[in-house]
């Protein structure tokens, strides 16, 4: 009998677990993936967000918490708990501080298209170097780990859960546990469940991240009982290389060059503003975006101006010295594309280009217009990459409260099950996504539980 267990092995469970050891439980780790894909999708992180009233050795200026809500609010559409939101924002400071406790270092971010050195704590190595911290503190803690262990069943009664169910090779073993944590990721990499929502497009899906999230767990609670939040369309989808593979690419299949060109769709056509907002508040609209074009395909188009201003994907582009030249080797009509560009460049509007902020370069009587970055695409070489959706994670969930409650039916807390990370996310987000904003929920919400978890079985100990 554990007095806490936690159930998923990225960045959220093993804050919870961290947490819950430090204040005395007896813990366990069940990670569906093998030893050498642990961590989820926070593998493939590489920031979390979080709020300062100073600049630090890693961020610059402020970022006030104020303006931190405001942001997430704007990005949300007003979407958002906002009692939950304002908790996320005011424990968002703490985190690198309470992360470094656990070996975790940090560096200045990246310049270009990300402007997030006043907003955004990188993490030196990225998320890899992140979780091999993380589970090297949990090992010297006496934390047990069980790798491949896949949670097939929770044993819920009277919102109260007694323990759960794991299949570990062709065995299914019972582990016993007073308070339970659940931070087993969305349902991403379920494409049977994509396939239910958004129907034959979902084939044209990359997922960023690990194949393990399946929404297992999401669907036992919500089985059981639990309160669901989120709309199970609304996700963090971003553009990603078409070459990307099907899964687990991470981060470096991203494509940053859309402010500093246009996209248009396999009929050469553009279908949004490229340069709406500062890329951070934009990046994670564009994979939904391109799910509504036809094919689930679209192509980003530069020019030799733009090269260097943004963070170029793992896989080469496709060059060439003229439009129709690029248009061949992208599988575009010809002739629409040349129409495409020659009327974008004819409604670009001189400015001063600013690739670090946002500028006056924009277009003049253009549908889409083009608000910032705007420049005129007539100088080769022209690069151009193909794109997809790529799915990070979804949105639905399950409601929690303050204290990491999962909420059953009547509004009703659990007395000793909680939730963290992506399972509960939508809580927060329920649209729209600010860059470094997954990591922090994951972090403030995995401390909240493991914290509450530790408290809930002491008295559990204490009632037997």
């Amino acid at each position: 009998m554990y007095d806490v267990a936690v159930i998923g092995g990225g960045n959220a469970g093993l804050s919870a677990a961290l947490t819950a050891r430090q204040a005395g439980a007896s813990v366990i780790v069940l990670e569906g993936a093998p030893r050498d894909l642990r961590g989820g999708n926070s593998r493939h992180t590489r920031n979390l967000r979080c709020a300062h009233a100073a600049s630090t050795a890693v961020l610059t200026e402020a970022y006030p918490e104020d303006e931190f809500l405001a942001d997430l609010v704007r990005v949300t559409r007003e979407e958002t708990d906002r009692p939950l939101a304002r908790l996320l924002v005011e424990r968002s400071a703490g985190c690198p501080e309470w992360m470094g406790r656990f070996g975790v270092r940090f560096q200045p971010s990246l310049s270009g298209t990300l402007h997030l050195s006043r907003t955004n704590a990188f993490f030196l190595g990225g998320g890899k170097a992140l979780m091999n911290s993380f589970y090297a503190s949990a090992e010297r803690m006496g934390v047990d780990v069980a790798y491949d262990a896949e949670v097939v069943a929770l044993d819920i009664r009277d919102r109260e859960c007694r323990g759960v169910s794991v299949k570990a090779g062709n065995r299914v073993e019972d582990v016993r546990a007073r308070a339970v944590v659940v931070a087993a990721g969305g349902f991403e990499a379920n494409i049977d469940w994509l396939t239910e929502i958004w129907g034959e497009a979902a084939a044209n899906f990359v997922v960023r991240g690990t194949p393990y999230n399946r929404g297992t767990l999401l669907r036992l609670l919500l089985d059981a009982g639990a309160q669901r939040v989120g709309d199970p369309a609304e996700c963090h989808a971003i553009a990603v290389d078409a070459r990307a593979p099907r899964f687990d690419g991470g981060i470096v299949t991203r494509l940053d060059s859309i402010p500093f060109g246009i996209v248009v769709n396999r009929h050469a056509q553009r279908f949004y503003d490229e340069g709406e907002d500062a890329w951070p508040k934009r990046y994670a609209i564009w994979g939904r975006l391109i799910a509504g074009q036809p094919d689930q395909i679209a192509f980003s188009i530069v020019d030799a101006k733009a090269i260097g201003t943004f963070m170029p994907s793992v896989f080469p582009p496709i060059v060439a010295s003229s439009i129709r030249e690029l248009a061949a080797g992208l599988g575009l009509p010809p002739e629409a594309l040349e129409g495409t560009v020659a009327a974008f460049n004819r409604a670009v509007r001189p400015g001063t280009f600013n690739h670090t902020g946002l500028d006056d370069c924009r277009t003049d009587g253009l549908t889409p217009p083009k608000s910032h970055w705007a420049q005129r695409i007539d100088t080769p070489p022209f690069w151009g990459y193909a794109l997809r959706p790529g799915i990070t994670f979804t949105y639905l969930g399950v409601k929690v409260d303050d204290r990491a409650r999962v909420i059953f039916g009547g509004g009703e807390p659990s007395p000793n099950l909680y939730a963290a990370g992506e399972i509960m996310a939508g809580n927060v987000l329920r649209r729209g996504y600010i860059a470094g904003i997954g990591m922090t929920i994951g972090t403030v919400f995995g401390r909240i539980a493991g914290e509450q978890a530790a408290r809930s079985s002491v008295k559990v100990q204490s009632a037997t």
